[in-house]
């Protein structure tokens, strides 16, 4: 199949990293496996460009990611997209992250339709909703951190180009 669409993700730090595939590890314990994407990290998508934008999208991200340190996120709630089909950990909004988003997002408008969140399970209704309780017997919130902003093709998953957050602005202003 050839590639469709780019997306700009935000990574988690190790620690996040680790709490995510432990809990991913009690589903695989229940035999919960899923059909997300494999050999990424666990991030926040914040974009999606057409293939023909690549370079303006790693102008972006590269632009995104000298601006912002490292976004605390408070991981508080787990949910279920429409349709029963995927499994999410979700933090709780705030300016610093809504800030990164909109720096990263070109179309303003689909800002109020953004859900941040960080996929855990993707599968047919039916067996995301028989996770849900094994999930939540182990979950507890938590506050980790994005750290790394990169892009990536799909499908075949290609990636593009990654950069640390080392910015200094707080996240409180406006898109660039």
């Amino acid at each position: 199949m050839a590639e469709q669409f780019l997306t700009l993700m935000a990574d988690l730090d190790g620690d996040s990293q680790k709490r995510l595939s432990g809990w991913y590890g009690v589903l695989q314990k229940a035999r919960f496996l899923g059909t997300q994407t494999p050999g990424l990290p666990y991030h926040m998508s914040l974009a999606t460009f057409p293939l023909a934008r690549e370079s303006e999208a790693v102008a972006l991200m590269q632009r995104a990611a000298e601006r912002f340190p490292a976004v605390p996120v408070h991981f508080s709630h787990i949910g279920l997209f429409a349709g029963g089909k995927v499994l999410f950990c979700a933090p709780e909004r705030n300016a610093r992250l809504d800030a990164l988003h909109g720096a990263c997002e070109p179309d303003a408008e689909s800002e109020c339709r953004w859900t941040p969140h960080v996929t855990l399970l993707i599968d047919e209704p039916e067996t995301v909703c028989a996770a849900l309780p094994v999930l939540l017997r182990g979950f507890s919130p938590f506050v980790g951190k994005l750290t790394r902003l990169h892009l990536c093709a799909f499908w075949p998953t290609r990636e593009i180009a990654a950069f640390e957050m080392n910015g200094k602005e707080n996240g409180a202003a406006s898109k660039p």
